[in-house]
């Protein structure tokens, strides 16, 4: 049993790290799947089976890949590596895959909602860029950003996400 004085301080690191919170993984995750989705193109006999897994290694590996940048890139030239600080490289980079996750959701359960492929992947679409703007909007009121500042960072990922469904509207499979 905890005493009440190592909760605390425990309560007190984890809100630490709330305040101190990047987003930008997050929006990085959804721009990822958003990009995963858009070039998809055509799939084998399983799409969305191979969509959901396709969005959610790719996830995945850009996860680990950003993981192995910070601990080998940054952290190892300067001093040893301990569990916690890889613990703590993994928890910071969570949201890359994390952001990933309501794509591959939104594939997986298109079928209850009567959509064929291709609003299945309209769908993960949507949710990929609704993601990204979302991140933004949390991350910059983290930050303790204006409402414009919000706003412009809001309208930036929209705008980046749109251009992507801008590609997916002119470039065919």
């Amino acid at each position: 049993m905890r005493r009440p004085a190592v909760v605390s301080a425990h309560h007190e690191r984890r809100a630490e790290r709330r305040a101190h919170a990047d987003f930008t993984g997050g929006v990085y995750g959804s721009l990822l799947a958003a990009s995963v989705v858009l070039g998809a193109g055509s799939l084998g006999h399983f799409p969305r089976v191979e969509l959901v897994l396709l969005l959610l290694l790719t996830g995945t590996v850009f996860w680990l890949a950003h993981v192995h940048a910070k601990l080998f890139g940054e952290r190892l030239a300067r001093q040893a590596l301990h569990r916690r600080d890889v613990l703590h490289v993994c928890r910071e980079e969570w949201p890359i895959l994390r952001a990933t996750l309501p794509p591959a959701l939104a594939v997986a359960i298109s079928p209850l909602l009567g959509l064929d492929v291709k609003g299945a992947v309209w769908l993960a679409l949507g949710v990929a860029v609704a993601g990204q703007v979302g991140w933004s909007v949390r991350g910059a009121r983290r930050a303790g950003a204006s409402l414009r500042l919000v706003i412009v960072t809001a309208s930036i990922n929209l705008l980046l996400g749109l251009v992507i469904v801008a590609v997916k509207l002119f470039v065919k499979h």
